[in-house]
């Protein structure tokens, strides 16, 4: 991924010796939270469009944002059962998979989601950080497959093979079988579909995000006008609304997935060649760490499969990197993920500080409806005065409407109804980007994650 042949390259890990360690090096980024191209911040305006997927139909763009890297090679799923947790035997052709990938230590570097395309070839989709790990591990790995990177429009604005949108809400299923002319086939919950649309041979992954049942479209980049017009006309007579990147930067914490947790790759020996492959040009090399949750040791911003809700996916009967530490974890979990509910009152008075105050007093300004000012956020989630959790990616929802943040808690204060108290803001700093600003305690209510019940699964459209 060498964009400036002309500069000297710089790896991680000299990166972070020349910052003093991991978390100086994170926490001195001016980088701000992930962000969505290719796409306005409203199609209409963001409250109707994050509706629309809980009470009627969205259209969200999911072409320019996500990393790609495709797998090809009669090695190629060997390899993936050597770097990720998750159970192999059976995975056909045309399914799909959420692929979890761990350190050596067992904790979690990445997530995506797997398309089984062909025999040999697989799509791995979603933020960089797996698709990072599992390219090195293929280019060390000895076995016969090629990787080949397919970057987001924040590195590179290139046309891919493919673009990719997805159909989601209540009236998904009915707009999809009129947009397709009755010739929708049966798909199975992450099952890979193929099928028609304005005449142009497309494949769907059934899914679902924000909590609702949903189809991820994909076909030919330059046939995909075609495909969207259609979408549109025939969205007309659903009420469908098209998502901005204000509205899908909402959907992680109302679906109950944590979009991107702080990989596991910045100490240890068992990564330290990981560190060295990867240069300056990547998003883990120049990503920003924030929040309240202040420790020196960056593997305490580490988390595990199990409190992320994956310990399901995890194969005890094969190898993979991180086996023994995952299982363990399984058969001893330390957190749970849970959504907090954030307490109105102190939203607003939060807010009302941010805006009308002075930096002596003030409190951290919370945007809507994202608040997050950091690539990883991390704050403190207080029981009394010891830390019992962390809240890490947060929103406004007018489907509560509420404010929530999705994290982890001990498994001790993780029951729906506990009132805990999150620390909001980053006194002291040293980003630019980040307001002089005092601490605020915000009350919270831990509540189950998804927040909003899910019925992709049960068919119940």
């Amino acid at each position: 991924m060498n964009f400036g042949a002309a500069q000297q390259r710089t790896s991680l890990e000299t990166l972070i010796d020349n910052a003093g360690g991991a978390v100086p090096l994170l926490r001195g980024s001016s980088i701000g939270p992930y962000v969505f191209p290719g796409i306005p911040p409203e199609f209409t305006n963001w409250q109707e469009e994050v509706r629309a997927w809980h009470h009627g139909v969205a259209l969200l763009e999911l072409s320019y944002h996500m990393a790609e890297l495709h797998l090809r090679g009669p090695d190629a799923l060997e390899l993936l059962k050597r770097v990720a947790i998750n159970k192999f035997d059976p995975f056909r052709v045309l399914r799909g998979k959420q692929v979890v990938v761990t350190s050596p230590e067992g904790y979690v570097i990445g997530d995506a989601i797997l398309f089984r395309e062909e025999e040999e070839f697989f799509r791995v989709v979603g933020a960089p950080f797996a698709a990072d790990w599992i390219e090195y591990q293929a280019s060390i790995s000895g076995l016969q497959v090629e990787a080949t990177r397919h970057l987001s429009w924040s590195v590179v604005q290139a046309p891919r093979d493919v673009f990719r949108v997805q159909v989601q809400g209540p009236s998904a299923l009915a707009l999809m079988r009129e947009v397709t002319q009755g010739s929708l086939p049966e798909i199975s919950f992450f099952g890979i579909g193929e099928f028609q649309i304005a005449g142009v041979d497309v494949r769907a992954l059934r899914h679902g995000m924000a909590g609702e049942p949903g189809f991820e479209i994909y076909g030919p980049w330059d046939k995909q006008q075609a495909v969207r017009d259609a979408l549109e006309k025939a969205g007309e007579n659903y009420a469908m609304r098209k998502v901005g990147a204000l509205a899908y930067s909402t959907t992680g914490t109302q679906s109950g997935w944590m979009p991107m947790p702080l990989p596991a790759i910045y100490d240890g020996d068992g990564t330290k060649p990981y560190r060295e492959w990867l240069d300056q040009y990547f998003l883990e090399s120049v990503a920003s760490l924030g929040g309240s949750f202040q420790s020196d040791r960056i593997s305490d911003y580490y988390v595990d499969p199990v409190e992320l809700g994956y310990g399901m996916l995890a194969d005890p009967n094969r190898d993979f990197i991180g086996r023994d530490a995952v299982l363990d974890r399984v058969a001893n979990p330390r957190r749970k993920k849970v959504s907090f509910v954030w307490n109105q009152d102190d939203v607003i008075s939060a807010l009302q500080s941010g805006l009308f105050e002075g930096p002596e007093t003030r409190a951290k300004s919370i945007a809507i409806p994202n608040p997050m000012y950091s690539t990883f956020q991390y704050d403190a989630v207080m029981k009394g005065g010891d830390v019992a959790g962390i809240s890490q990616w947060c929103c406004h929802t007018p489907n509560g409407p509420t404010f929530l943040s999705l994290g982890t808690v001990d498994i001790a204060h993780a029951a729906p109804g506990t009132e805990l108290t999150l620390l909001w803001g980053d006194p002291g700093s040293k980003r630019r980007t980040v307001e002089a600003h005092n601490l605020r305690e915000i009350r919270v209510t831990v509540a189950p994650a998804p927040y909003f019940d899910k019925v992709i699964k049960s068919g119940q459209q």
